[in-house]
């Protein structure tokens, strides 16, 4: 399969060559390896969610039997399907029969809503929408009603679940006995969502051989084996819990997946002590939320080995928590759905553990650390972090002028990251040169909130930044120049909420003002909306002190000559 221009930008025939020659790119498909891994663990339990517990040689069935079924329905290789799936095991059953067909996972979180969704929808030419009835209170057949119709060339609509008016998963079924050759490892297996910082999130392609090669190496470094346990309590589409390792490194162990269908202690701890599990992945709000809750509630955690923390910076202070309350080894990861994935070594010392966040997989990770002019900054110095290997990818889906500015001329992804090298190549995340929000791990493209408040006829203008937060990292902010009469913050939310974006993306604050504090080129300085906001946070005020009228053109920022770094996210 090829995705010729706009579609998909392959790595160069020489890098490719250098890749498979080095082992990194074996020639496995996603199915295959399924297959194979069913051939070897047959009745050891591959997956528990819920009351199920599907053995690898059930969870290989169930995908060939799925994968036949929609083939009868007219899903065809190169097919696009967006798989809107929470922490269930269908959302396994799912991926693998499009991955035995060729056709491609298009994931969506389960926080996504109909903006992001019907975008998906409309950018790939979906034939297909995967959803669960309910999760967490929302109705997801309502959802697909929207955008079922504003995307009527979504023809299948399955739910796992009661299934309405649409079709029920359980009933898309069929011997897999003339099911065609599946697709080469060198095909796009799916398109992952980037936290990007303009616009709607970018798509990413991922090949099966890179990701699988990227699942093999981070399975090894963690050290997973047979008697590895993963507990996924993050969104199961989420780059982190699905392949560093994630739930992926653990079937490529030979071990067990369970999932928890909520993050909270409540749930996960019992899980934990049940399950036996050995390792699972937090973002830093949550991991917080564990640390504090141990004390309290004293689980059972003696079967766990390693903690790890992605997402977004971990405090030093949080960091040095984990392995006295937890009594487990902590593992920082840093990545990127794009593809660069850094860890800590289990066997790192507890400095390096507790104040870097890693170094990466593969020898072949290329990294350079850079200036504005993309010139490279002295060792130990702070640069943009920018990045090429045998996992990254070389281009967004679809995005030939973005892909422009995302990636340099030879082939770095520009991540958007701020940070260092130590002495012995661990990276230390000193922030971002984005214009983007992490929210506890959870990306947010300020541009894309902007341009949906700038259609509320009472927004002149918008400014969308971050404001510091001690559990989250970072909240949202909204500062807002009205039009005439000022709108209530509850009203604007309230309209976020209404044109279909999701929950997570909806401003913590909002701060109305008469103008913004403009740069020396007259461009809104966020920087100094930034340091204003967490001025008046940390004096305990309510309110963004508001520059002079008319705009104080004095207030200057550095603009630098380089390349713009709007490009996708950074963290796991």
């Amino acid at each position: 399969m090829h995705y010729p221009g706009p579609d998909f930008t392959p790595w160069p025939p020489d890098v490719a060559r250098r890749y498979r020659r080095a082992g990194y790119w074996r020639g496995e498909p996603l199915h295959q390896w399924l297959r194979d891994l069913a051939a070897r663990h047959g009745d050891r339990v591959a997956v528990v969610g819920g009351e199920a517990r599907w053995t690898y040689r059930e969870l290989a069935r169930r995908a060939d039997r799925l994968a036949a079924g929609l083939r009868e329905r007219g899903v065809r290789r190169g097919d696009r399907f967006i798989v809107q799936l929470p922490n269930v095991p269908e959302f396994f059953a799912v991926v693998f029969a499009l991955f035995r067909l060729g056709a491609l996972p298009v994931f969506a979180l389960p926080a996504h809503r109909r903006s992001e969704i019907s975008y998906f929808a409309e950018l790939t030419g979906a034939v297909g929408y995967a959803v669960a009835d309910r999760y967490a209170g929302f109705d997801y057949r309502g959802l697909a009603r929207e955008v079922h119709a504003a995307a009527p060339g979504l023809a299948h609509v399955l739910v796992a679940g009661d299934p309405g008016e649409f079709t029920a998963l359980s009933d898309v079924d069929a011997e897999p006995a003339d099911l065609p050759a599946g697709p080469e490892a060198s095909d796009v297996a799916f398109l992952n969502i980037s936290g990007g910082s303009t616009g709607l999130p970018k798509l990413i392609p991922r090949t099966h051989d890179d990701y699988l090669y990227s699942v093999r190496a981070s399975a090894g470094i963690c050290g997973l084996d047979e008697s590895g346990v993963y507990l996924c309590v993050l969104p199961v589409a989420h780059n982190f819990s699905l392949s560093s390792p994630g739930v992926l490194g653990a079937l490529h162990a030979g071990g067990r997946v369970v999932l928890a269908a909520r993050p909270a202690p409540e749930e996960a701890f019992p899980l934990i002590a049940r399950e036996g599990v050995t390792i699972t992945a937090l973002v830093p709000p949550l991991a917080k939320v564990w640390l504090d809750a141990v004390p309290h509630r004293r689980p059972d955690l003696s079967s766990l080995r390693v903690v790890q923390v992605g997402g977004a910076r971990l405090s030093d202070e949080v960091a040095a928590r984990v392995r006295p309350t937890f009594g487990c080894a902590l593992q920082q990861v840093f990545g990127m759905a794009e593809g660069l994935v850094n860890y800590t070594r289990l066997d790192d010392p507890d400095e390096l553990v507790v104040t870097t966040q890693g170094r990466p997989i593969s020898p072949d990770d290329e990294i350079r650390i850079v200036d504005q002019h993309d010139d490279e900054v002295p060792a130990g110095q702070t640069g943009q972090l920018l990045t090429r290997g045998p996992y990254t990818v070389r281009g967004y889906y679809r995005a030939a002028e973005h892909n422009a500015v995302a990636f340099t001329p030879d082939g770095f992804y520009r991540t958007g990251d701020l940070v260092r090298r130590t002495p012995t190549g661990h990276l230390v995340v000193e922030g971002r040169a984005k214009d983007q929000i992490n929210r506890g791990g959870e990306k947010i493209a300020a541009e894309e909130v902007e341009n949906h408040l700038l259609a509320h006829p009472a927004v002149l203008d918008v400014a969308v930044v971050a404001v510091p937060d001690p559990v989250l990292g970072e909240r949202t902010c909204a500062v807002v120049v009205p039009r005439g009469e000022p709108p209530a913050p509850a009203a604007l939310r309230a309209f976020l909420r209404g044109r279909g974006l999701a929950d997570f993306k909806i401003p913590d604050r909002v701060q109305l003002v008469p103008a913004f504090p403009l740069t020396g080129v007259g461009k809104v300085s966020k920087s100094v909306l930034r340091s204003r906001l967490a001025a008046a946070l940390a004096a305990g005020g309510p309110a963004v002190p508001p520059p002079a009228t008319p705009p104080d053109r004095s207030v200057t920022e550095p603009t630098g000559g380089g390349p713009t770094t709007t490009t996708g996210g950074s963290g796991c």
